[in-house]
């Protein structure tokens, strides 16, 4: 090909705190707009700033699942710029001494595997979000986000196509989510990147002009954005018609185009200096030790796990190990009942179908595992049925209903008797004479009709296998 994408990663991540950076105000989303705002965090002059312990340490343990180095002593530093959401006038930031650095991240595409090598992890405060009101013709600030503490992620220009783009994204929210360092809900912001894209003919060594697009969070959205600029850049290469500009740009998912925000600036644009009013922070090799021991289980080790000890298949591994709230959902259900198989069945199968129903994505299903684990007993041992257990799962689900209290109160257990089977596979064939002749004419499809006659006679109850058998037993006769 003449040409060369050439794009390098910031991904900013929110970390799993419950407070703020340099406050005691709460962290946690979907508060009401400047519910939680104090004035340290509404940059009130004089407030001090006190440094959040746990943030440190989520920002170690984001090096260590990025193979990353990570810094002896960590400091912070003030960005200057001017922006409505921004309450201080600057930014708290690491710029010469951040908490990690030259690390690196394994993505597998369809072209292979290939090593994502990282510049460094800083850890910052979050700026506070400004909402459009197109009606009052006005812009609102809310600063409930301001000094939310993050990580922003920064990688070199390794990446030449959207599709590693998306792998790395999907590698990285799997790694900082399964050790708890954040929910990484990229429809809520928790999660979000900026693509550094130029353009550069293949073989050539100098990167073409760099543009920004800017604060991302779709999959779908980023991959789209970056073909959309590769081909404005190729196009502006080629004819000439337009001039490529170092700038930021947002991207318009409705118009499927990106835009001009503002010229991008440089590192000397901000003005960085040391923060003069926040101690650097010593990071010793007993507390590393003690943030790496803390880890839980890698999604890669999970999976290695499941289709390995556990025989389960490739598919259904992958699936469970794509949610940190899945796969804590499997190891829990596991521990009440183990039976590995039934329980992915039931959680892919039966429980993501009634989440979906419910408008509930992977991470937001909830459940009691324990009830739930008693019902796939249930189902398992023949107490119940599974259709029967699948209306169960609904009332669990919903309600949190014991299910073995719930079967007897209603009297559901699973009727196996072979008379009672007879007496109801008689009727439905004497009621069905036609469905009958097709079956002995060699239509074999009508049983599957003659099955759920029998069960509804049955209440729902029978035991299916016994029915099947009683059923074809009694029309060959």
């Amino acid at each position: 090909m003449k040409y060369e994408v050439v794009m390098g990663l910031e991904v900013h991540v929110e970390l799993a705190t419950e407070s703020k950076l340099f406050c005691a105000c709460s962290a946690k989303f979907g508060a009401e707009p400047n519910e939680n705002v104090c004035p340290a965090c509404a940059g009130m002059p004089g407030m001090p700033a006190v440094t959040n312990k746990r943030a440190i340490e989520l920002g170690i343990a984001a090096g260590l699942v990025t193979n990353s180095e990570i810094a002896r002593v960590t400091a912070f530093d003030k960005k200057n710029y001017f922006y409505p959401d921004l309450p201080t006038g600057y930014q708290i930031t690491q710029l010469f001494a951040p908490i990690c650095r030259n690390g690196s991240v394994e993505i597998e595409t369809a072209a292979g595997k290939k090593t994502i090598t990282l510049k460094q992890i800083h850890i910052e405060q979050d700026a506070g979000k400004l909402v459009h009101d197109v009606c009052a013709g006005a812009s609102l600030a809310d600063f409930n986000r301001a000094g939310v503490p993050l990580i922003e992620i920064v990688s070199n220009p390794d990446f030449r196509a959207a599709e590693e783009v998306v792998a790395y994204l999907e590698k990285l929210r799997s790694l900082l989510s399964f050790a708890g360092i954040s929910d990484c809900k990229m429809q809520e912001g928790s999660m979000r990147c900026d693509v550094n894209l130029s353009v550069r003919e293949t073989g050539a060594k100098e990167y073409g002009v760099r543009t920004e697009i800017k604060n991302m969070n779709s999959l779908k959205a980023i991959a789209a954005a970056i073909e959309f600029e590769a081909q404005r850049h190729i196009g502006a290469l080629e004819t000439g018609c337009e001039e490529l500009v170092q700038e930021t740009r947002r991207w318009d998912d409705a118009l499927g185009e990106t835009f001009s925000m503002r010229g991008k600036e440089d590192a000397a644009d901000y003005r960085y200096f040391p923060d003069p009013e926040i101690p650097p922070v010593p990071v010793g090799e007993d507390w590393i030790e003690a943030v790496r021991q803390s880890l839980p289980e890698p999604a890669e080790t999970k999976y290695e796990r499941m289709t390995g000890t556990l025989g389960l298949p490739e598919t259904d591994a992958r699936i469970i190990t794509g949610s940190k709230n899945l796969s804590e959902l499997f190891d829990k259900t596991l521990e009440c009942y183990n039976n590995p198989r039934e329980v992915v069945n039931w959680i892919i199968v039966e429980l993501l179908a009634i989440a979906k129903g419910d408008n509930k994505g992977e991470d937001d299903v909830r459940i009691d595992c324990e009830k739930f684990a008693k019902l796939i007993e249930l189902v398992d041992s023949k107490t119940v049925n599974r259709n029967t257990g699948k209306k169960i799962l609904l009332k669990v689900f919903e309600g949190g209903v014991d299910p073995a209290a719930y079967v007897e109160e209603n009297k559901l257990g699973m009727v196996s008797d072979a008379g009672a089977i007879d007496d109801a596979v008689r009727e439905a064939l004497a009621e069905n004479d036609k469905s009958v002749a097709e079956y002995r004419d060699g239509n074999q499809k009508v049983i599957g009709f003659l099955m759920g006659q029998v069960m509804r006679k049955m209440g729902g109850k029978a035991d299916p296998k016994a029915v099947s058998e009683r059923l074809v037993y009694w029309l060959g006769r």
